[in-house]
């Protein structure tokens, strides 16, 4: 698989008059003719671009659908056509629309999903496509979150922290500190404060860990844990040091020894311990900070909870996989396409995202906005934790997905089940899957 960005279109509009341009907003600044001609996809001499949004939230839907409208009605020569797409789907879709040579023009995604197409050639090298706004707007350690192999392959935009969801009521009785972005617990302090929330058969903590193994590799940065090596000569290799281990073991610990925390979680979906969660059987749930909008949705009337920051080793870093906005390698328009992202990804518009999907923007400018700063519903919990945000260790390593189905979800799951010993786990995590990214290193 080629590491080469295709090549541009032949057409000669510069991307720095057509960006500003367009932030003027006239329809005349992007013209079919400027990136090339493809007859299925321009009318009448008009541009239609295909945007593939995985937006599923009611409100998210209608933010993304108003954003599209508006866009199309300044820009009558620039039209985007609104493609629904699904995140449990998206990969495999995107696989057969770019072998097929029909890909959406702008492709929402999110990074961890990036690597084999970026590293394929089939997503655009935005790097020198970037307007200046959005490039400065975004840190850096999350435009990291995107490269791959020095090239900036999507648009980093919404991104979500994994927080401790907790029961007031429990935590006041317990007599537990109540931690903070500024002081959380240390991994040993929230393994103390799980055995004291225990009572009877409600225990301190519910992991759903259906899918074990990014919720594992995300807090282990917080202990200095990356699993994942990567040689001065591009190899990577896998590793399971004492950093690495210290929050399985931690989880490990809760379910086997401390039983502070649920067994029958651990095969569940985050929404499927919620139930639970309002029925008083756990005092606390890590979930994505999202799932803030079931708990209001679902919650009995009453019901009193909070969002606590997760605990944190060496420092508070935790990995992340932003949301992301792509642009088809093949793409014939692609400044007029980045011209969309940086119209739909504009700081009102991408508080207004973040909303809709209860979400963090990545945005600097966005993360200012009172209407994320509030106490209500935690939402300034959240955006505190915004600057301990980094890219996931994995993400871009070629062969992770099969690494991760075929090695370390069994192997993660008969872990914290019980049923094999950390010594056993890391001779499949390290052995086994050293063994499967060679074969994408050849």
């Amino acid at each position: 698989m080629g590491h080469d960005p295709t090549p541009a279109p032949p057409a000669r509009c510069t991307r720095r008059g057509l960006l500003a341009a367009t932030a003027a907003l006239p329809a005349a600044a992007l013209l079919p003719g400027c990136s090339g001609d493809r007859p299925r996809r321009t009318s009448g001499g008009r541009i239609t671009l295909r945007f593939q949004s995985l937006a599923w939230q009611q409100d998210s839907l209608a933010a993304n659908r108003h954003l599209v409208a508006e866009w199309n009605r300044q820009h009558p020569t620039v039209q985007v056509q609104y493609v629904q797409g699904s995140w449990p789907t998206v990969h495999d879709q995107l696989l057969t629309s770019f072998e097929g040579g029909e890909p959406p023009d702008i492709i929402h995604d999110a990074t961890d999903d990036l690597a084999d197409f970026a590293h394929g050639g089939d997503l655009a090298d935005l790097t020198a496509l970037l307007p200046p706004r959005l490039r400065r707007d975004i840190p850096q350690r999350t435009w990291e979150t995107a490269t791959f192999d020095g090239r900036i392959h999507g648009v980093p935009f919404l991104q979500e922290p994994r927080v401790l969801i907790a029961d007031r009521a429990k935590l006041r009785r317990s007599g537990v500190r109540l931690p903070t972005p500024e002081d959380p617990w240390t991994w040993a302090e929230f393994a103390d404060a799980a055995r004291r929330l225990t009572r009877g058969t409600a225990h301190g903590v519910a992991w759903p860990l259906k899918e074990p193994v990014s919720a594992t590799l995300n807090l282990a940065l917080s202990t200095g844990g990356r699993m994942f090596h990567r040689h001065p000569d591009g190899r990577v290799e896998v590793r399971f040091d004492a950093v690495d281990q210290v929050v399985p073991r931690t989880i490990h610990d809760q379910v086997n020894i401390d039983r502070s925390a649920s067994r029958t979680t651990l095969g569940m979906g985050g929404s499927d311990t919620l139930p639970g969660f309002f029925a008083g059987r756990c005092a606390m749930v890590p979930l994505g900070f999202s799932y803030r909008q079931q708990i209001v949705q679902q919650a009995p009337e009453g019901f009193d909870w909070t969002v606590l920051p997760a605990p944190e080793g060496t420092g508070p870093d935790q990995g992340v996989s932003p949301q992301t906005l792509s642009i088809a390698a093949d793409c014939p328009h692609k400044e007029a396409a980045m011209a969309f992202i940086d119209f739909l990804l504009r700081p009102p518009h991408m508080v207004r995202l973040a909303l809709g999907d209860w979400l963090l923007p990545t945005g600097r400018e966005a993360l200012r906005d009172p209407a994320l700063r509030t106490a209500r519903y935690d939402w300034a919990t959240g955006t505190a934790l915004a600057s301990t945000l980094r890219a996931a260790p994995a993400q871009s390593v070629r062969g992770y997905p099969e690494w991760k189905d075929k090695v370390a979800t069994p192997g993660l799951q008969e872990y914290y089940s019980g049923a094999i010993d950390l010594d056993a786990l890391k001779e499949r995590l390290v052995g086994d899957g050293n063994l499967v990214l060679a074969r994408y290193q050849r």
